[in-house]
């Protein structure tokens, strides 16, 4: 069938309008394994498809470029970088974005085989082509351009092509197109500054972190909250992290939130400051970020005193992000009552809000409610039964309520509530005493898709690996859990028929 494909690609470099040829080349080739194609690859000569791509004909293109797609698989790295080194820099400049995309995937698995990258190091002319690319109009051809200069800096090598060459002012160049054009280059700063210090230093030497920083505090406010996000990925890092804090950075975030209120746009812009500061903390630690930065915390609690649905999302994705881990729990404990009556609102949102700011008012309750259980000592388990018992008057009818409702996602996020909280024995007690609780609990008939069944099963899990469960549920309850375990999530309990004499 190889030997087919062959036949009929020599036919193709025959003829000028070779249409029907490409076609039945085309289907043949989808039935042909990639194995027999790598055995014939010394035969394949793919120059004349290449050419075929430069005349103005739409279905012939659309043709060349699904078997060049299915050929060059069967041709390594090396080969395509060395041998087809003019065609790539064609296709990169080829009117057609599915040419480009093409190519593009072809430097993809050049720039992954650490042989063939070399040959396209020193090729400066497609390096310049794949530049020019995060210009274009195409989305997807400028994010896979991205995608293999991020890869190409990985190496030294890589590093000093983009930075120390004609290279960068070639960056600088295509970053004058428009406003996009300039943050998918910031998109692909911040991917490389991201990789080490060596990284970064490159980066900043180029002059180019330095502008993102200087347009991220700039007057503009909707440049802020887009440079916002980037700044957050470049906190992402340790080395990122510390850079930001020396150009003091942090210190200027915290600067602008604190004069938040007296800018009329400041809705544009605060709830990616605050995202940083949650970030931050997490990666870092929340006391320290909290206490350094005091304006942080008192932004959250005032935007869960917003009316707009945006700014109480922010805030109470925050308070999740912030209070999963121990330290930052202590953080929010600190505040006291105010924590308290900030509890009291999540658990009004999440009985009365749009359903996608109820799930995330049960995703926050989640992460802030679950204790590990090595980390369960009288005083953190005292706080979350504290913290529960301030959402509502009875916080797990609460959340069985929205259970009940029939949208699955709203089901799986309140059942995560309950997942977060099985382990803890002052819930056990909860769920034990409220009536029908652990019928609903082994009730396999209230969940009907896969989602469901994996999050009651999550559930299931909790309460069954607990230590205390045996002598707060009781042996029979626990037993019941344990089966429930080992029948698996999707357990369908079979009819039983009877046979009855006589009947057909």
């Amino acid at each position: 069938m190889a030997a087919q494909a062959l036949a009929l690609l020599r036919e193709v470099s025959r003829l000028e309008a070779p249409l029907e040829e490409l076609r039945a080349l085309q289907s043949l080739l989808q039935s042909v394994p990639l194995s027999e194609l790598r055995e014939q690859a010394a035969e394949l000569r793919l120059g004349p498809l290449f050419s075929l791509l430069n005349e103005n004909h739409r279905e012939q293109t659309t043709l060349c470029v699904s078997i060049l797609e299915r050929l060059l698989q069967a041709l390594e790295p090396v080969h395509v970088a060395r041998n087809l080194r003019v065609d790539l820099q064609r296709g990169l400049t080829h009117p057609n974005d599915s040419v480009k995309i093409l190519t593009l995937s072809q430097v993809g698995r050049i720039v992954e085989n650490s042989d063939a990258v070399t040959e396209i190091l020193n090729n400066a002319e497609l390096l310049k082509q794949i530049v020019y690319c995060i210009g274009g109009e195409n989305l997807s051809v400028a994010k896979t351009a991205i995608k293999s200069l991020s890869r190409i800096s990985l190496t030294q090598a890589g590093l000093e092509a983009l930075f120390e060459s004609n290279l960068l002012d070639d960056l600088k160049s295509v970053m004058k197109t428009n406003d996009i054009v300039r943050y998918r280059v910031y998109e692909l700063i911040v991917e490389i500054s991201s990789v080490s210090p060596e990284s970064l230093n490159c980066c900043t030497t180029s002059g180019l972190v330095t502008q993102l920083l200087r347009e991220l505090t700039g007057e503009d406010v909707l440049v802020r909250a887009t440079c916002i996000e980037m700044v957050t990925s470049l906190a992402c890092t340790h080395h990122g992290r510390q850079y930001l804090a020396q150009e003091g950075v942090i210190d200027q975030i915290s600067n602008i939130i604190v004069g938040a209120d007296a800018d009329p746009f400041s809705s544009f812009y605060l709830p990616g400051f605050v995202k940083f500061f949650g970030n931050l903390a997490i990666m870092d630690s929340p006391q320290q970020i909290c206490e350094r930065y005091p304006i942080f915390m008192e932004k959250v609690f005032e935007m869960t005193e917003s009316q707009d649905p945006t700014m109480i999302g922010v805030a109470v994705d925050t308070i999740g992000i912030l209070g999963s881990n121990v330290e930052g729990k202590q953080v929010l404990q600190k505040t006291g009552t105010r924590f308290e009556r900030l509890l009291m609102k999540i658990g009004y949102q999440a009985k009365n809000a749009s359903t996608e700011l109820k799930i995330r008012c049960l995703d926050a309750l989640s992460s802030l409610f679950y204790l590990p259980p090595e980390q369960q000592t009288d005083d953190l388990l005292r706080m979350t039964e504290s913290w529960f018992s301030s959402l509502s008057r009875d916080p797990l009818e609460l959340f069985r309520g929205i259970s009940n409702q029939p949208f699955p996602e709203l089901h799986c996020a309140a059942l995560k509530v309950f997942t977060a909280i099985a382990n803890q024995p002052w819930a056990q007690k909860l769920m034990f005493n409220s009536p029908g609780f652990v019928e609903y609990v082994m009730d396999r008939s209230v969940e009907h898709d896969k989602a469901s069944k994996d999050a009651k099963y999550e559930l299931v899990k909790a309460l069954a690996n607990s230590k205390t469960i045996a002598e707060i549920f009781g042996n029979p309850n626990y037993l019941r859990l344990r089966t429930y375990l080992s029948e698996g999530p999707y357990y369908v309990k079979p009819i039983s028929t009877t046979a009855v004499e006589g009947a057909e």
